[in-house]
């Protein structure tokens, strides 16, 4: 199993910022995609935003212009830079990070908005 420690999570106000960071170790990060995901009370698990081994980036409809996702293979890490956030984004989110024949996930870090 390979760990993925996640952290930044916390409470911040709307319209504020967080910055998550998930670090791998135990595998060759540069030749995996990551993605951000995150899961609310009641609702199924959903993508937020992945990246790419190349570095090509997808972001859910509810987060475009406001959370930006990067990597950095040198720290085997990936982040999800988030702003203007808004109470609907309260979730636990998540880390995963994937190969051809592989997926790991972390164990999440709680992120709530709320005044």
């Amino acid at each position: 199993q390979v760990p993925l420690v996640e952290s930044g999570g916390g409470l911040v106000q709307p319209g504020g910022s967080l910055r998550l960071s998930c670090a791998a170790s135990g595998v060759r990060f540069s030749s995996r995609n990551a993605a951000w995901y995150r899961q609310a009370p009641g609702k199924q698990r959903e993508s937020v935003a992945t990246i790419t081994t190349a570095g090509r980036t997808n972001y859910a409809d509810t987060v475009k212009g406001r959370f930006a996702i990067s990597r950095d293979n040198t720290k085997n890490s990936v982040y999800l830079q988030m702003n203007a956030l808004k109470p609907e984004d309260t979730a636990v989110y998540y880390c995963n990070v994937w190969g051809y024949s592989d997926s790991y996930w972390g164990q999440g870090t709680q992120v709530t908005v709320s005044s």
